[in-house]
């Protein structure tokens, strides 16, 4: 028996060292044109003609394109950790002048789930079904580690700027589906959760080049970020965290660029230019009871730690930082009830499009 356990440890931290090694090479496979789609492979114009091949009508033209990132839980773009889906479905019904996209999976840059035409798609599909079952099997910490190590390469200063540019130019082609028309000047905000707040941040820094003059900004809802070059590239950063979240927490810690010390980091310099905003949500953790999603938990004054969240960061979303002064957001928001929650519509069609290639400087210090 005891032996049983040892191979099943050996085992374990074998599979971890794979993960580990693996890492970066899908972003450096991809940008190599090994897989997926080559980086120079096509254009907006491209991308455009070939939704209108499918025949179908461009979905309507929204105020406001906001894109979530998923935590480190996720499966696929719309495989996420069961607490999230509810809260963006309140979320939409929030802001009905904007659109609020839900189907890019920020650990890949090619956009193909952990269950989709993968290597190990079939051990990701049984550990994606103990979830419904069991939201607390150790097996899905396999997953956790797995997106872990992508946020790492993301934060990376040698692989960062590949597999960001990756997932720039999936968010750019999602958007492209949902109707954003290229020129239209529509704000664009990512919502980046847990490691999609790092992935977010990192992949501004091309997605800027994509949408111009674009208004762009970046919501970390208790993300783990580094000091990123994309943090001077977009036009707000806002980060909302929960005061007992110890893994966001970890950003200021593990990163050097943010130490104190380190004033001519891109963090710093973020800050000193006023792009950084630090919101502080309540008493939350990072997640199950007690985090920013849960419905459970109420704070002293009767309102769910889902509901605070849900106020400060619609606050945030219809605040429209480049909006003359005096002038109101076209979007209002409402306040609705949990159970009165219909999810946005997704639409599939089809574009393909490349980002352009530049390269990151990360000036930590």
């Amino acid at each position: 028996m005891v032996d049983l356990i040892l191979l099943l440890i050996i085992g374990v931290v074998l599979f971890l060292l794979i993960l580990g090694v693996l890492a970066p090479l899908e972003s450096l496979g991809w940008y190599a044109g090994w897989i997926g789609e080559k980086v120079d492979e096509s254009d907006t114009l491209d991308a455009l003609s070939d939704i209108e091949k499918t025949k179908k009508p461009l979905p309507n033209e929204m105020e406001h394109y906001i894109v979530y990132l998923s935590g480190i839980g996720s499966f696929t773009g719309s495989s996420i950790p069961m607490e999230e889906p509810p809260f963006l479905d309140a979320l939409q019904k929030n802001l009905p002048g904007s659109i609020v996209i839900k189907d890019v999976f920020p650990y890949s840059v090619t956009n193909v789930g952990l269950t989709g035409e993968r290597l190990m798609s079939r051990v990701w599909k049984r550990i994606e079904a103990m979830r419904p079952v069991n939201p607390n099997s150790a097996w899905l910490y396999l997953v956790v580690i797995r997106n872990l190590f992508q946020v790492a390469v993301s934060a990376d200063k040698r692989y960062g700027p590949v597999y960001n540019l990756g997932v720039a130019k999936e968010v750019w082609r999602t958007l492209l589906r949902h109707g954003y028309r290229p020129g239209s000047k529509k704000p664009v905000t990512l919502i980046g959760t847990s490691g999609g707040g790092q992935v977010s941040v990192g992949s501004a820094t091309y997605l800027s080049y994509i949408l111009e003059d674009t208004p762009l900004r970046v919501v970390s809802m208790g993300g783990v970020v580094s000091s990123d070059e994309g943090l001077l590239h977009m036009d707000h950063f806002y980060h909302l965290y929960g005061t007992l979240d110890s893994t966001q927490a970890l950003g200021e810690k593990v990163f050097p660029g943010r130490w104190p010390g380190a004033v001519n980091s891109v963090w710093h310099k973020a800050e000193a230019e006023g792009k950084i905003s630090m919101i502080e949500l309540g008493p939350f953790g990072h997640t199950g009871a007690g985090s920013m999603f849960d419905q459970g938990t109420k704070m002293p004054d009767g309102r769910r730690n889902f509901d605070v969240t849900l106020e400060k960061l619609t606050n945030v979303l219809v605040t429209f930082y480049d909006m003359p002064e005096g002038e109101t957001s076209a979007i209002s928001p409402k306040v609705v009830e949990t159970g009165d929650v219909a999810p946005a519509d997704d639409v599939a069609l089809t574009a393909n499009v490349a980002a352009s290639d530049s390269v990151q400087q990360d000036e930590d210090g």
